[in-house]
């Protein structure tokens, strides 16, 4: 699906129209990593509870599989400055609540269990408002650079908040670090008081329906008639069972694996961390440089068997050489296919539900990585973590031909009752 005539590379970074709000988005993803760095490493030395290690994964991506369409709804019928404010300021609430507690020393099971709760759903609610802002900000024939470049900032806010958070925790200690963590989502929240684009400038007024949980979900009807549309929250659904957060929590098994006899395991985990953060990076910034890459269902089909594919290499390997750059691949092809994906959903979304079916694509994307914990908690336990990537990796490679034979015969269908 290429976008009708040729856009100059980087145009949405020398617009000030949309820099400033790309590099925010970029920022809160940072404070996002950070809480958790910061976080989960309290957590664990106050409780020493597994169970609490796994609720923080369910916790963090449950909502996304909840709420994400009636999120999509709400993005649709009112202003999404608003709506991605009220997000930051709930992230900004949490950070503020997490540090009163350890500031104390009152901090207890239940009440951290709350808050990584509002820390997903302040996510959850982030999410399609956000991708309707870039619409309007970039509008259709810039839409697919928009997305790329903002998906590129927020994996540079992924792959240096754990770097940031492990500074403040050793410079600041956690207290005063998680209360300096709120600094991270000021820019983008004070950016949107200034802008004028509300998600909804270039498409009209805004969605006057209701907006219920259940009504939401009949959006679900349009995205299952859009063979296109079903195709990319297949493979989205796909790459998130299957592999999704599994290599990153996996990691420290494989670390131990790779770090030869005598040697630092510590840096070989942060050499694997580093190198799956930065190929998503590269890769983003690979896509907009070269331009020769279009948002394609080809595209987007490739992107996702390069994912499994270049993840089973990494299983595979006992080399830290060809594990480095089977992860650089495997960041690349996933920013690739993500961000390829997201075009096309928001490029195939009728107007008038495009925040509910983007708020679809975050419950079958995201939110389908709350089943990763089962996929490395059980099939890990059965198969062992290597071979349960490896598995995941030809799951995802075969799903997603099958996938693309099911969209191509959809599209001759469409041709032939056309």
């Amino acid at each position: 699906m290429s976008t009708s005539a040729p856009v100059p590379k980087f145009q949405v970074l020398r617009s000030w129209k949309t820099a400033p709000y790309l590099v925010g988005a970029g920022m809160a993803m940072m404070g996002d990593n950070i809480e958790h760095v910061i976080t989960y490493l309290v957590l664990w030395n106050t409780f020493h509870s597994p169970v609490l290690v796994g609720f923080q994964l369910i916790s963090h991506w449950l909502p996304f599989l909840l709420l994400s369409v009636y999120a999509g709804g709400l993005a649709e019928r009112f202003d999404c400055r608003r709506i991605i404010q009220a997000a930051q300021v709930l992230f900004m609430f949490v950070s503020l609540c997490w540090g009163i507690l350890f500031l104390t020393g009152t901090l207890q099971l239940w009440q951290a269990c709350v808050l990584l709760v509002l820390h997903g759903i302040a996510g959850c609610l982030w999410g399609p408002a956000e991708q309707m802002m870039l619409y309007d900000f970039a509008g259709r024939d810039q839409l697919p650079s928009a997305v790329r470049i903002n998906a590129t900032f927020r994996s540079l806010g992924i792959l240096f908040g754990p770097v940031v958070g492990s500074a403040l925790l050793l410079l600041l200690g956690p207290t005063a670090g998680i209360f300096f963590n709120i600094v991270f989502y000021l820019p983008l929240t004070i950016f949107l008081m200034r802008t004028p684009f509300t998600g909804h400038s270039r498409e009209g007024a805004f969605s006057t329906g209701r907006v219920s949980l259940i009504d939401s979900f009949r959006v679900l009807g349009t995205v299952r008639r859009n063979t296109v549309i079903l195709g990319m929250l297949i493979l989205s659904a796909l790459a998130s069972v299957t592999i999704g957060a599994v290599l990153q929590t996996a990691m420290p098994v494989f670390s131990a694996i790779l770090t030869p006899t005598g040697a630092d395991g510590e840096l070989i985990y942060g050499i694997l961390l580093f190198a799956l953060g930065i190929g998503g990076v590269l890769g983003g910034f690979f896509l907009e440089a070269s331009g020769r890459i279009k948002p394609t269902v080809t595209t987007a089909v490739v992107a996702a068997v390069g994912f499994g594919a270049f993840a089973m290499v990494f299983a595979f390997t006992g080399s830290v050489a060809i594990a480095v750059i089977a992860l650089v691949l495997t960041g690349a092809s996933q920013i690739t296919a993500t961000a390829t994906a997201q075009a096309i959903v928001q490029l195939e979304a009728p107007p008038a539900e495009r925040g509910r079916v983007l708020g679809a694509y975050s419950m079958f994307g995201p939110g389908m990585q709350t089943f990763s914990g089962v996929t490395i908690g059980v099939l890990g336990t059965l198969l062992g973590i290597p071979l349960t990537v490896v598995l995941g990796g030809a799951v995802l490679v075969g799903g997603a031909a099958l996938t693309a034979g099911y969209m191509a015969r959809g599209r001759r269908r469409a041709g032939l009752v056309g």
